[in-house]
């Protein structure tokens, strides 16, 4: 319960936090102590439903329409967080959003999405949390990345390209941001069962299993308890890294017949 975590106190802005891992994540901060904004886009009953299960847990929050891509959009956020909490001493950008299509079919509209949502938006976001931390003591940087990091995944020629951008942004702004007191790093998730990634195979969670050293099927409190661990004090001296939560899957090579 809030009162007893390892994130007591502290101030978040989660985007894309209403469904999803953003939502496992919102739920994991909330239990660790954590008052909460919830960033969506479109309807906002999701985010206002995540924004209740929160406040049941004992933390404040409150739900952030807005666009990742559009840098007015998220300075606004981030003034209304520090508006109605104080501060901003945690910066989760888990916003995305992906094109399944081969390489030279993809469109270009498609491609700036995809680009624009996952890697400007994170850049938008980094930038505006970083100007307040710098200002006012610190604080941390999550990034959500992708097994898209380490390998090149075929039909998703934008989603990689955008993963493969955050991994090297988080290092050059832990470097850049450092010297502030704020500590930039990335979670890279591997196979994890949501709602849209079920929809992705007859049976998601069966088929990464057999595949995953760990045996099975990642989930989204796997990933939101490694945000929990990079953003707590525990690894206050932990910047620039990538942590993977895949359950050894990306540290596989595939090996013909098996």
């Amino acid at each position: 319960m809030a009162g007893e975590g390892k994130l007591d106190g502290e101030v978040a802005l989660v985007t894309g936090g209403a469904g999803g891992v953003g939502h496992g994540i919102c739920t994991q901060l909330a239990l660790e102590g954590c008052h909460v904004a919830v960033n969506y886009v479109g309807p906002p009953d999701t985010a206002d439903a995540t924004v209740k299960e929160l406040e049941r847990i004992g933390v404040e929050a409150i739900a952030l329409e807005g666009d990742v891509r559009r840098a007015n959009d998220v300075d606004r956020m981030v003034q209304q967080v520090v508006d109605r909490f104080g501060t901003l001493t945690l910066m989760v950008n888990n916003a995305g959003v992906q094109t399944w299509r081969p390489l030279l079919e993809l469109e270009e509209a498609d491609w700036d999405r995809v680009i624009e949502t996952n890697l400007k938006g994170c850049f938008l976001c980094t930038r505006a949390a970083g100007r307040h931390m710098r200002d006012h003591g610190g604080g941390s940087i999550v990034n959500i990345g992708s097994g898209s990091n380490r390998v090149a995944f075929p039909n998703l020629s934008s989603y990689t390209a955008s993963k493969g951008g955050i991994e090297m942004l988080t290092k050059v702004a832990a470097v850049e941001l450092g010297p502030y007191g704020i500590r930039v790093n990335c979670i890279a998730p591997g196979a994890i069962e949501i709602e849209r990634t079920r929809l992705e195979l007859p049976d998601y969670a069966g088929t990464f299993a057999k595949v995953t050293p760990l045996g099975r099927v990642g989930t989204p409190e796997d990933v939101a308890r490694a945000v929990v661990m990079v953003a707590s004090r525990d690894a206050a001296f932990v910047t620039g890294q990538t942590i993977w939560v895949d359950g050894g899957l990306f540290c596989r090579p595939p090996f013909i017949g098996e």
